[in-house]
């Protein structure tokens, strides 16, 4: 019989759901501890692509995972006055090909949680305050719940990880701030924009807008060059007024998103950073997703590593028996190549997302109108270079079939 069956994994968004459902999968006891007081809805746009896909198709969500895709349209740049300058299909935009499909964070989470139907314990509303290691487990405490003892902790728990941080020491040392911030939130769709999406570049800095279906709602996106910027990243009143003061004046519809972003209910605002670590798991301790290895959205590769990285985690504990230490050290072994080719994307990706004068906006404008008018040969060779590093990228890793 395995041993270390009790998990407790802190996170409940994708790389933990995904890890949950594996664990109890394989026989394990997975408790979920979450911050927030309940599922979290809404989110932004994420890709699932390359190896991702197989272990959505094995959990059997793929079809569902479809069936509630972005189906995005195509993508346009515009000038200050709202005028489309260029126009890109939507695939194209994000860099996805043949079977990759695009979806809201909030929905797949959706779909992960409706897939766990038994056997995993929720405890929302609450995080971890201390994790204390001995021979036979890890005590843990809580900031409402009291103390238990776990077999084994896992965090997944995103980029600013309050287990990687109990465990493995201050963020500092390991996040490495690529010099962007990014912030998207929700607002009203007040130009009808169906499935598609806007983007006003500006030197240094950029402000979009899309939306997956013709509703009231649509989504606001700002990303800028900002270097290290001092703010906490629970201020949320500090990160307003951050975004506000730096796209002050701003042309297009920057003033009308700015304003309904002080009433939006789900701001988010971060550095547009990765997380470097030499290991992933410290005693009965490990880390999945971006708690461990977040390649940051410049990437467009998080959810897949946090598929992925749940599913190699999950079986190689199976394939161990419970065993954590030959489990955590295979589980190292199997991602870090994986890890390491998708977190390259983002230092060349980031360069697109914002450029830095107006003699590159204007060559990025050309270049992308003169793209349709090129011959299918020329066309399909310089779509294929902007697909292929992605691609090798998001299939650097043949997953195992991990037994139960």
């Amino acid at each position: 019989m395995p041993k270390n069956l009790d998990v407790l994994i802190s996170g409940g968004s994708v790389a933990g759901l995904a890890l949950a459902y594996w664990l109890r999968h394989h026989g394990f006891n997975p408790t979920v501890v979450e911050r927030a007081p309940a599922p979290r809805p809404g989110g932004y746009k994420i890709d699932i692509r390359g190896a991702a896909l197989g272990v959505v198709e094995r959990m059997g969500i793929l079809d569902e995972i479809r069936r509630e895709s972005t189906d995005m349209l195509g993508s346009s740049l515009v000038d200050g006055e709202g005028r489309r300058l260029a126009t890109m299909d939507a695939d194209l935009f994000g860099g996805r090909e043949g079977d990759d499909v695009e979806i809201m964070r909030g929905d797949l989470a959706r779909i992960l949680h409706g897939r766990i139907t038994e056997g995993v314990e929720y405890i929302f509303d609450d995080s971890i305050t201390a994790i204390t290691e001995h021979a036979d487990g890890a005590d843990v405490a809580f900031e409402r719940s009291a103390p238990r003892t776990f077999d084994l902790v896992i965090g997944a728990d995103g980029l600013h990880s309050n287990v990687r941080s109990l465990v493995f020491g201050d963020e500092s040392r390991f996040i490495r701030d690529l010099g962007y911030h990014i912030s998207i939130f929700t607002t009203p769709n007040h130009l009808g924009l169906d499935r598609w999406e806007l983007m006003h570049p500006a030197p240094g800095k950029s402000a979009g807008m899309y939306s997956t279906r013709q509703d009231a709602q649509a989504k606001a996106m700002f990303i800028f060059a900002s270097g290290a910027l001092d703010h906490d990243h629970r201020d949320v009143a500090r990160q307003k007024k951050i975004l506000a003061e730096t796209f002050a004046g701003g042309a297009w519809e920057v003033s009308r998103l700015l304003d309904s972003m002080w009433d939006a209910p789900d701001f988010y605002f971060d550095s547009i950073s990765q997380i470097h670590m030499d290991r992933w798991s410290s005693g009965r301790t490990a880390l999945v997703g971006d708690a461990g290895y977040g390649p940051s959205p410049a990437s467009g590769q998080g959810t897949s590593l946090a598929l992925v990285g749940a599913y190699v985690l999950a079986g190689e504990l199976a394939a161990a028996a419970g065993d954590h230490r030959t489990a955590f050290a295979r589980y190292e072994e199997e991602m870090r190549d994986f890890v390491t080719q998708n977190q390259k994307l983002a230092q060349t990706n980031i360069k697109g997302m914002v450029v830095t004068s107006k003699a590159q906006i204007w060559v990025q404008t050309r270049m992308l109108r003169l793209l349709p008018h090129l011959p299918a040969s020329w066309s399909d060779r310089v779509i294929g270079r902007i697909t292929e590093t992605i691609r090798k990228a998001a299939t650097a890793i043949t997953l195992k079939d991990y037994r139960s």
